[in-house]
């Protein structure tokens, strides 16, 4: 198989594919900068990772010169890093790095080491970076010489104007399963609309209550629900999230079963994901031994956790919002092609797979 790179020298035409990259990175860098963010830069190897239940680790060793091996992590996120960064009194601050997941498929949407942008505005809620994304989108666009109202990919045509379509998981849930919110939240109702639609069911009996209605709501959300979000022409924002899907996102003061969390989709690809931060430092604590918890009951390695992170939101946090997008599926969209490898010089695919 012919590596990117001989693709490239044979057929110089596709170099202009694989520079996109470099185009939209700096677009990103220029619109942020153009916003009065900080740039700042953050280990990508740490002793303690997130504890992001569903997530797989990338483990390695650090060996001192005395011989003392200490175990160590490429991180999934830059999250607790820039979160400690926020405590200090940085204020807005962004970063466009490499970050890490195990065990996830090669090629498609996937990458084990892979690009995101993750962006945090202080004293700011969920809605202003939703704003911040729709004209980072825009930048991007004008930066390219595109038309925003008409971006062709994989032949469809989308508009990519403010604003962006915009539901609620439990808005999503009841338009597409009949399922109103008190149903959402409640494992007997899911488990019925999944054994009515024909799903198998036989593996639920051994999960604990709470992982039984993850998996149920995951599988529901995936097959039901996130397929069909690329029907529509232009960005979907997902928000408020049941708080079991809070992740590290603050419960809504109006209706705290959900969480001030958002997703952003299109044309079937996750583009982002965003928090209204939460910044107690019990709550996170508690939390985050729940989610250590749940790995242990999945089957993942144990981990320590980050006590510098709770150490950060003791010493004060101010009311923040931050999101992580996904750089290379940004890259995939103006470049017009369906599959990560397309964009990448040198995807894991060429070196693992020959």
């Amino acid at each position: 198989m012919k590596k990117n790179w001989q693709k490239i020298k044979e057929t110089p035409s596709l170099a202009e594919r694989f520079l996109m990259r470099e185009k939209v990175i700096d677009a990103v860098r220029l619109f942020f900068k153009g916003q009065a963010f900080h740039e700042v830069e953050t280990p990508l190897l740490a002793s303690c990772p997130g504890a992001e239940p569903y997530l797989n680790l990338f483990e390695t060793s650090l060996e001192l010169p005395d011989g003392q091996k200490k175990q160590a992590y490429l991180l999934t996120s830059p999250e607790y890093s820039m979160k400690k960064l926020l405590a200090a009194g940085l204020g807005n601050i962004f970063q466009i790095c490499k970050t890490f997941r195990n065990q996830e498929s090669l090629g498609g949407k996937h990458n084990p080491e892979f690009t995101i942008l993750e962006f945090y505005r202080a004293n700011a809620n969920y809605l202003d970076v939703m704003n911040d994304f729709e004209a980072m989108m825009a930048f991007i666009c004008q930066a390219l010489s595109l038309n925003a109202k008409k971006v062709v990919y994989q032949g469809c045509t989308f508009d990519l104007t403010s604003p962006y379509l915009k539901f609620s998981v439990a808005e999503l849930f009841e338009k597409y399963l009949h399922l109103n919110a008190d149903q959402l939240l409640n494992l007997e109702f899911l488990r019925q609309k999944a054994q009515s639609l024909g799903y198998d069911l036989s593996g639920l009996e051994s999960l604990s209550a709470d992982l039984a209605w993850e998996e149920l709501y995951n599988q529901l959300f995936l097959n039901e629900i996130e397929s069909k979000l690329a029907a529509f022409n232009k960005p979907v924002i997902v928000y408020d999230y049941p708080t079991p899907q809070a992740a590290l996102a603050r419960k809504k003061a109006s209706d705290p079963r959900f969480a001030e969390r958002f997703e952003v989709y299109l044309a079937g690809m996750e583009l982002g994901n965003a928090f209204g931060e939460l910044i107690d430092p019990k709550e996170q604590k508690k939390r985050l031994e729940a989610d250590m918890l749940l790995r242990k009951e999945l089957g993942k390695k144990d981990h320590k956790i980050d006590q510098d992170f709770l150490t950060a939101l003791e010493f004060g946090l101010p009311e923040s919002s931050g999101m992580a997008v996904g750089i290379d599926r940004l890259i995939m969209l103006f470049a017009d092609v369906s599959n990560i490898d397309q964009t990448l010089f040198f995807p894991a695919s060429e070196a693992f797979l020959d």
